[in-house]
């Protein structure tokens, strides 16, 4: 490929790289350059959002970055003179909708051609990927990562001016970066970042590749963004981290997560949740603090993957299926009326119908009320990736199906608890499917289908459980 000075290309290898040096903390790096600082007046932006939800906060940050430049945001692809796909590589499924979407959105270049294609996110940080789009979508005018968003500004002004492609991604351990603008897409919940980056490796993940070193933000800045969110009217707050229980380790704070949790629970604001919990690095103090805390949600996302403890072996996953059953155990003993959703993995390569059986197993022992379930993924450049896939497509799919089924089993059991029930929901607005009907989430993180006088978004109310279905319950506004 012919060299290009705006090219910066990105390295798996460099990515694993793992040191002990300090990791920056600036509170001071963003700057909006003279030139860009209206560079998007009379212009619009269109900003899609996939994967999880560090992404979803990432792009309220893109967001943030693009109002100071002067753009208005829009809805509408045909509207926008800057589109911008901010994007996720846990699965291939989820690459193949972004680069349809690439495909799909051609045309508009082709009506337009001063509009500007951007993409950015984990799949940015693929040498696999970026090399695709370099040969086959030359309508994608800007490429960064994870990395770089700060430098946003810039990037685009560079490609908007010189009208060559861009392409910046840095593979690195990372840094945290403070003074970035923000436009919350919530008027009522909010993501706040306690920590990027991942240190586990897990064997068939690319998130330790794509979104570099575990690395913590100051528990003041953290406390002070939370502080700011109860002030502004703000109901409930998730703390994200690719591994939240590993929070504060790299700052050597003893007991990182659940200090931070009980300082931030002190606080007051009524609802804290946090998402994702690895059971390597779930403790004892952390549960103490979640059963301690009312405002702290009785809900827990605890991936298990597989519950074969030799599966768990291969995927690096640095637990067994009886420690994680330990785990699962003094979290109920503490904390009763907690629900849990969890992550499977089937498909796994090498893995028995004695081993996916044991899973099924593991599904029964803690009767999960939610489960994400995926086939198994290869990702380029991880060790799984250089396994033989030999279980074939015909098998996995087989076991996706007797895996949901008996989900959606639990999932109605546990739902069925809830009849004659009164819950306390916060009220997310009208329903997309019926506007007589408002929705929610109990504190238990149960999706609420509720009729009702006189509710305002944002509001916390009492909802008698009146009827279930399999993923949610219907119920009526109670004084």
């Amino acid at each position: 490929m012919p060299k290009n000075n705006n090219f910066r290309l990105p390295s798996l290898k460099d990515a694993q790289i793992r040191t002990k040096e300090t990791v920056k903390i600036e509170h001071n790096l963003f700057k909006l350059p003279e030139p860009t600082r209206n560079l998007g007046v009379g212009r619009k932006f269109f900003l899609r959002t996939y994967g999880c939800q560090a992404n979803e906060r990432d792009s309220e940050t893109i967001a943030g970055i693009l109002l100071e430049m002067g753009f208005t945001r829009t809805d509408i692809e045909e509207e926008a003179d800057f589109i911008l796909l901010n994007t996720c590589a846990v699965r291939k499924n989820a690459e193949d909708k972004v680069l349809g979407e690439l495909g799909m959105l051609k045309k508009l270049k082709t009506k337009n051609p001063d509009l500007m294609f951007g993409l950015c996110g984990c799949m940015a940080q693929e040498e696999e990927i970026v090399q695709l789009l370099l040969k086959k979508y030359p309508q994608v005018d800007l490429i960064f990562g994870t990395h770089n968003i700060h430098r946003l500004p810039e990037l685009l002004y560079n490609a908007m001016m010189t009208k060559e492609k861009t392409v910046e991604v840095y593979s690195k351990e990372g840094e945290v970066i403070e003074n970035l603008p923000v436009k919350r897409f919530g008027k009522h919940k909010a993501w706040v970042n306690i920590m990027y980056g991942c240190d586990k490796f897990c064997t068939y993940c690319i998130v330790p590749y794509t979104r570099g070193k575990e690395r913590s933000r100051l528990m003041n800045d953290i406390l002070a963004e939370i502080q700011e969110l109860k002030d502004t009217g703000y109901k409930e707050v998730t703390l994200l981290g690719q591994n939240v229980n590993a929070y504060g380790k790299d700052l050597d704070i003893e007991n990182g997560f659940a200090t931070l949790l009980e300082e931030v629970a002190k606080i007051g604001i009524p609802r804290i949740r946090f998402t994702t919990s690895h059971p390597w690095d779930f403790t004892d103090d952390m549960i103490d603090v979640i059963a301690k805390y009312d405002n702290v949600m009785p809900a827990i996302h605890l991936p298990v993957q597989s519950g074969n403890s030799d599966m768990l072996k291969i995927m690096g996953r640095r637990y067994t299926s009886e420690e994680y059953k330990s785990l699962y155990d003094r979290i109920i003993a503490k904390i009763p009326n907690c629900t849990f959703s969890t992550d499977i993995i089937v498909g796994f390569p090498n893995e028995t119908d004695q081993q996916f059986q044991d899973t099924l197993d593991m599904v029964d022992y803690c009767k999960y009320d939610l489960a994400y379930t995926f086939i198994y993924s290869p990702r380029e450049g991880t060790p799984a990736a250089r396994m033989e896939d030999n279980v074939p497509m015909d098998v996995k799919s087989e076991r996706l199906q007797r895996l949901n089924e008996k989900v959606g089993l639990y999932s109605n059991m546990n739902n069925q608890k809830y009849v004659g029930k009164v819950v306390r929901v916060l009220v997310d607005g009208l329903s997309k499917k019926n506007d007589q009907v408002y929705s929610g989430y109990s504190e238990e993180n149960k999706l609420i289908n509720f009729t009702g006088s006189q509710v305002q978004e944002g509001d916390i109310v009492k909802v008698l459980i009146t009827d279930v279905k399999s993923w949610s319950l219907n119920g009526e506004v109670v004084e």
